[in-house]
């Protein structure tokens, strides 16, 4: 990767230079069978699209605050990097009534209600689809995303040493992130081409660092599973065989 970008938009960018082809984000549900793949140009325009929606449709500026309420899911990792572009800084399960902007899932709209700001809603079922009915007061995501322009441009460059995540009492720069992501990849041995599979979740740096920003970082990618625990032992290792996975977290 290059050696000067500074923030996780910029490792988004060089990815998106580099091999705009190649796999990013594979993404396994095993409670429900779910799968999906998205290469870095795929991943990159959920990130424009998203990116567009908060600084636009939101309003959302640098240095605003994000709680987000999601779990570890592709659209998470998506939610991630479209808060990097803009230069939000994120909350990973931080208080909604402290919050300028929260995104939630299904599970925790009651909490989310608490934010005064913005409110947005994921259903996280298969394909990115949508509520059956709208939550009230939220917007669904998956209804005021497609609309979304395809390229996007901050109003206000990011600035590196600016807020760029807080999770589990933990909080850093977007350059500290990442910093922190390719001293992680490199503690790891990922390299170019590496294939990561992660269960872990989203609520820890370490599973954030696994489930995505490593493996960023380091020209490679993950293999995220939520609910990996309902997998049994032959059919994770036939799946390790399949997608030709490198390294474990």
């Amino acid at each position: 990767m290059n050696t000067t970008d500074r923030t996780p938009a910029d490792l988004l960018r060089s990815a998106l230079a580099a091999d705009p082809g190649r796999p990013l984000v594979t993404f396994y549900d095993d409670a429900t069978g779910e799968r999906v793949e998205l290469s870095v140009a795929t991943f990159a325009n959920w990130v424009a699209k998203t990116a567009n929606l908060l600084q636009g449709d939101l309003g959302a500026e640098p240095g605003d605050r994000l709680a987000l309420l999601l779990p570890a899911h592709w659209q998470s990792a998506v939610w991630l990097l479209a808060c990097a572009s803009v230069g939000v800084s994120v909350e990973v399960g931080g208080d909604p009534a402290d919050a300028d902007l929260v995104v939630s899932g299904p599970d925790t709209l009651e909490e989310a209600r608490a934010c005064s700001g913005e409110r947005v809603a994921l259903a996280l079922r298969p394909l990115g689809g949508r509520f059956p009915q709208p939550p009230a007061g939220f917007a669904d995501y998956a209804v005021e995303v497609p609309g979304q322009g395809d390229r996007f441009a901050p109003f206000v460059p990011v600035d590196p040493a600016g807020p760029a995540l807080r999770v589990g009492g933990r909080a850093l720069s977007h350059a500290e992130l990442v910093d922190l992501a390719r001293a992680d990849a490199a503690e790891r041995g990922l390299t170019e081409g590496s294939r990561l599979l992660s269960g872990q979740g989203y609520d820890t740096w370490e599973g954030l660092s696994a489930g995505l920003y490593a493996p960023l970082a380091s020209g490679g990618s993950v293999v995220l599973c939520r609910h990996l625990d309902q997998l049994s032992a032959d059919s994770l290792a036939h799946r390790t065989e399949t997608e030709r996975v490198t390294h474990t977290a």
